[in-house]
């Protein structure tokens, strides 16, 4: 929990600027969901470390606003007497400065750090909007870490599937049908997708932080740091034009006189209108390399395939691991905690081929930390696994040629009837989606409630969506596509790489989800279905098997066996006797 010292100081330098107040987002110049240390100000501001939110700040009054898988977090790490908590769904911003404030009242906002639709947004609100050119935080946050200066990498052909030269001439190809000049890319993974390099940057996202142009000629001006680039072949930046990242503005400023700019409202920061409006005419459209990277490529998935075998195989050997740890530790009065399990698992996963890295930080939770979507352990809440609750582990692995993401909740003993009705729904929502044909080309929001019916059915739901996109050994949460509530437009077809992961959270009690990675495949003609990636044993020790399907008790059936020949070659001969009772026919 952050002291009031960062607060008053923030407000003080708003009065010194005649300024009413001040959005803060938890955002950096490249809308990345995970931010390094340097560019996290509502951190610093606040103690909130989740990964979407932002905070409005006021002389009299502070407003916190985060989605709902963060309700029961935020009230853990900010201070209530500081700060007011809002969903940032339900009670949006733009609303809320609109009936609270005065017409005209002075807003500041980082320029680089929102983007053109969040800004139109908050024009509604009948606030003046004071784009801030140079940051406060650099005044204030007097310990604030230097900016990431990470090594870039090249990403070999091997993995990729695709050289670089084709993917540039690919997209100048659509500049020139659309009568554009340039493409403006502001999303490191787009930028890390085209050149096939990977950055260090971010622990567990290896994009590089940096910008770039395309031109209609295929030719790439990339805005980024030099000593990132050292290792880099001279072929690849021979290729290229580099420019320091700080010229970014001022050259999209220079070359976009007279001309047409395409950039994305959604990602790109305001501040790049701002520049191109004076002189250019810009065209809004999503950026064409999201839904390009999004559509992977034969060699790509490949690599999904058996970068999930390795994971799997490391799965394996950790839940055989806990298995017999659990139970042992606490009949000896020393159970197990959630960091010494992610401790292990990480040892495991680092003994398989090609393992980088994690994909993000584990979620490694014990009782009713795991009611909080996103936690995280630390020395403070690290509570001891046993047979009395459920523990929930959610995470993942960046290999060589792929990314992993799953979750398995398990029990040690039984459970109450309640967790094992709550248990049971969650993963007939899980085998609803699993053994789901759609047509070609449905959007993710049209089947977000087959995962949800059996939980309605009894009156719950949760708060976070049913499925993401993941990125190829690029960022855990891809863009474009979405399985959730919230309208998603982006058409799902073969060759699209998701995930499937209902759950349900009782507040200070417990937390429930089942994921698996899935690769969108063709079925019937016209219709597609998900395959699963992910080779992990489901636990079904609190399922009440009579609420079962005979359809869902063959499909449990006929993974586990796919599970078993897959990855019994692969796991520790002390894990192959748990896997095989584990993948054992209902």
């Amino acid at each position: 929990m952050q002291t009031p010292s960062s607060l008053s100081a923030l407000r003080e330098w708003l009065r010194a600027q005649n300024l009413d107040g001040m959005i803060v987002p938890r955002a950096d110049a490249f809308q990345s969901e995970y931010c390094a240390p340097h560019d996290d100000q509502l951190a610093w501001l606040t103690g909130f470390d989740g990964s979407a939110g932002h905070a409005l700040i006021l002389q009299d009054r502070a407003l916190m606003f985060v989605d709902g898988r963060y309700q029961v977090q935020v009230r853990e790490q900010v201070d209530l007497d500081a700060f007011e908590i809002l969903h940032l769904h339900n009670d949006p911003l733009a609303p809320w400065l609109r009936e609270n404030l005065r017409p005209g009242a002075r807003i500041a906002f980082e320029a680089m750090l929102m983007t053109p639709a969040q800004y139109d947004a908050l024009r509604a609100s009948q606030c003046t909007l004071v784009p801030l050119n140079d940051s406060p935080f650099d005044d204030i946050w007097h310990d604030r870490p230097p900016a990431p200066v990470g090594a870039i990498r090249e990403m070999p052909y091997e993995y990729n599937g695709e050289n670089s030269a084709d993917k540039r001439q690919r997209i100048a190809a659509l500049l020139d049908a659309h009568n554009t000049d340039y493409l403006a890319i502001t999303q490191p993974d787009n930028i890390a997708w085209l050149l096939n390099v990977r950055g260090s940057d971010i622990p567990t996202s290896p994009v590089p932080n940096s910008f770039a142009l395309l031109g209609r000629d295929g030719r790439v001006e990339w805005f980024v740091n030099a000593d990132k680039t050292r290792s880099l072949s001279p072929a690849l930046l021979a290729s290229l034009t580099l420019s320091s990242e700080g010229d970014f503005l001022s050259r999209s400023q220079h070359l976009s006189a007279g001309k047409r700019v395409m950039m994305d409202a959604d990602t790109a920061p305001v501040a790049l209108r701002f520049a191109v409006e004076k002189s250019g005419e810009i065209v809004w459209n999503a950026d064409p390399i999201t839904l390009m990277k999004a559509l992977k490529n034969p060699v790509e998935l490949a690599g999904y395939r058996q970068s999930h075998q390795y994971d799997g195989a490391a799965w394996v050997n950790f839940l055989a691991w806990l298995a017999r740890e659990v139970p042992r530790r606490e009949a000896a009065g020393n159970p197990l905690t959630e960091l010494e399990a992610q401790e292990q698992q990480l040892a495991f996963r680092t003994q398989q081929p090609g393992f980088i890295e994690p994909s993000f930080a584990t979620i490694s939770a014990s009782a009713s930390n795991a009611a909080m979507c996103h936690y995280h352990s630390s020395e403070s809440t690290n509570k001891a696994i046993t047979h009395r609750d459920f523990y929930l582990n959610d995470s993942g692995g960046q290999y060589h040629n792929g990314t992993t993401d799953a979750t398995r909740t398990l029990a040690y003993g039984p459970l109450s009837a309640q967790c094992r009705l709550h248990y049971t729904a969650v993963l007939k929502g899980f085998l609803s989606m699993m053994s789901l044909q759609f047509p070609s080309g449905t959007q993710g929001h049209q089947i977000d409630a087959f995962a949800r019916r059996p939980l309605w059915e009894l009156g719950l739901d949760f708060d976070h969506g049913t499925g993401h996109g993941v990125g190829h050994q690029l960022l855990i949460h891809e863009n474009p596509h979405r399985i959730a509530k919230k309208v998603n437009p982006w058409p799902l077809v073969a060759g699209n790489i998701m995930t499937i992961e209902p759950g349900y959270y009782l507040a200070d009690a417990y937390g429930i989800r089942i994921e698996n990675q899935v690769e969108v495949v063709e079925s019937l003609p016209g219709f597609c279905k998900f395959a699963s990636l992910t080779l992990i044993p489901i636990d079904l020790s609190q399922v009440e098997l009579h609420l079962l399907s005979e359809q869902e008790k063959q499909w449990l059936d006929d993974y586990h066996q796919q599970v078993r020949e897959v990855l019994m070659p692969l796991v520790e001969s002390e894990a192959q006797q748990w896997l095989f009772a584990a993948t054992a026919p209902i």
